[in-house]
């Protein structure tokens, strides 16, 4: 913890603002967008800000999960020195803001209408004590499946609608010779496809009231213990070398075709975009088996810092750009997600941005939007860094039964409530 403090303060350090550049007009970001498909996405608001004369300083902090990145900014706002924004999930936006050191965005949301294009889901996370403290970048979700369509077409493989088609359909890679699922071993990663697993395997309400609600007879549940029996279960088509691997390089092997499917959020879809691939012809965008009609989400946000008055302009313009129409397009058409505000055409979104946009419409119409309790949506930082243990160790085997999974997830939820 220590030596992640330090790196920590490193970076506070090195990324510091001299009074010099207090003076220009410049745009401090610190993110982990750092795969070819994050970066291309950023880009585009690069572009924009560039357009008005602001500089772009980029502090990225490798890491997917965005772990690393946020020990950097513990550290910068405790020296004091804060970004013009950060990238942020849900209730760390919120922890901020109650620690007093957000800035009001409130003016610029009033006067651009916010708070009819934005959807209330994310209303929750990025409005605080009734101001803006943070921009919606785009809403993902996370259950879904990245298939390679020429090992698809190869296997003679079809659309698995249930979690048994979906092993089948495993099994039929496993016997053509190709590693059937792709995934990256860091904690975040397995518990992403766990929330899928666990939505499968139990339904709307179930997911809602043991990921949401964290309603203890829930989690210790037959239906959580079949949740992590089913997982068990794919774990066993992944491939020896998967421990550690980044994200983007499990995706990297769909696209190449070493291996048929990723079950990951749709980011992954801008690492297809990247590597000129397209929906129907060179993969196949399927929502996770038994999932369909629900979505997971979580959404990228600006978090706004409480900055000098010299800095605010720059702050304004940055939020502007990014809750604009034609940014939330044209970022989220490389990105992989949709849109953060309800407004936007999908005119030049693929079939899968197509899909994601329907798909969100309707899961927020009909009570089915749920937080991704990985991905820092579906309970505060604690929970969700408890949940992401408990399920790696049982992915990694430190952890033997489904029962004994149960046990220690109920607790490692307990004792970090």
């Amino acid at each position: 913890m220590l030596r992640k403090l330090l790196i920590g303060t490193a970076l506070a350090t090195s990324f510091a603002f001299s009074a010099h550049a207090a003076d220009v007009k410049e745009v401090q970001m610190l993110h982990w967008w750092t795969s070819g498909g994050e970066a291309a996405a950023l880009n585009v608001l690069k572009q924009d800000l560039a357009k008005e004369g602001y500089a772009w300083k980029d502090v990225p902090v490798a890491g997917g999960g965005g772990d690393a990145a946020m020990t950097a900014l513990k550290a910068m706002v405790a020296a004091g020195n804060y970004p013009t924004a950060s990238q942020m999930l849900g209730y760390t936006v919120l922890d901020y803001a109650a620690a007093g050191v957000m800035g009001d965005l409130t003016e610029t949301a009033k006067k651009e209408g916010w708070d009819k294009s934005v959807p209330a889901a994310l209303q929750k996370f990025s409005v605080y004590d009734g101001k803006w403290v943070a921009a919606p970048v785009n809403v993902h979700s996370v259950n879904w499946l990245w298939i390679n369509k020429a090992v698809m077409d190869k296997i003679g493989g079809a659309e698995p609608k249930t979690f048994d088609d979906f092993v089948a359909l495993l099994d039929k890679a496993k016997a053509a010779g190709v590693i059937p699922l792709a995934l990256g071993g860091q904690n975040w990663q397995e518990a992403t496809m766990f929330d899928s697993v666990v939505l499968s395997t139990g339904g709307p309400e179930f997911y809602k009231k043991a990921m949401n609600d964290l309603d203890e007879e829930s989690l210790k549940s037959d239906t959580m213990k079949k949740s992590f029996d089913n997982l068990a279960k794919l774990v066993t088509y992944v491939d020896p070398n998967f421990s550690g691997r980044d994200w983007n390089l499990a995706t990297a092997m769909v696209i190449k075709g070493d291996a048929l499917v990723q079950v990951m959020g749709d980011w992954a879809k801008g690492e297809f975009h990247a590597a000129n691939k397209t929906p129907g012809t060179d993969f196949l965008c399927y929502r996770f088996p038994g999932t369909d009609g629900s979505v997971i989400y979580n959404s990228d946000m600006f978090g706004m810092f409480n900055v000098p008055d010299d800095r605010k302009a720059a702050q304004v313009a940055l939020a502007t750009a990014t809750l604009s129409k034609s940014f939330q397009s044209a970022f989220n058409v490389v990105k992989g997600s949709v849109p953060a505000r309800t407004d936007v055409p999908d005119t030049d979104f693929d079939a899968c941005g197509k899909k994601g946009i329907a798909d969100l419409k309707a899961a927020n119409e009909g009570g089915k939007l749920f937080g991704s309790l990985a991905q820092g949506y579906g309970a505060p930082p604690a929970v969700a860094n408890a949940y992401k243990d408990v399920v790696s160790k049982f992915v990694h085997g430190q952890i033997k039964t489904s029962d004994e999974a149960v046990t220690e997830l109920v607790k490692a939820i307990d004792d970090a409530k």
